[in-house]
């Protein structure tokens, strides 16, 4: 499986139990798509929130997050780890 940092925009002022409640929805179906969401951060202020997961390509990654509500195109592979 490869490594992903994805990062959505718009989520300005979003507070962390919204935050929450959107990492909740990917969880719901990531097993669906064979990808497995890690963690979330985001930064209220600029509106940038950043998602780490593992899985079998971005087109998965990217579909869970269409099907749960907050997509992006902004999809990174991490394919060098130090």
């Amino acid at each position: 499986m490869a490594t992903f940092m994805d990062v959505h925009s718009g989520f300005v002022g979003v507070t962390a139990e919204e935050l929450a409640a959107a990492h909740a929805a990917d969880l719901q179906i990531e097993a669906e798509e064979s990808v497995h969401f890690e963690k979330a951060w985001l930064d209220p202020e600029s509106g940038k929130a950043f998602c780490l997961s593992t899985g079998p390509s971005k087109e998965a990654v990217m579909h869970v997050h269409e099907r749960a509500g907050h997509p992006t195109a902004e999809i990174y592979e991490l394919s060098i780890q130090i």
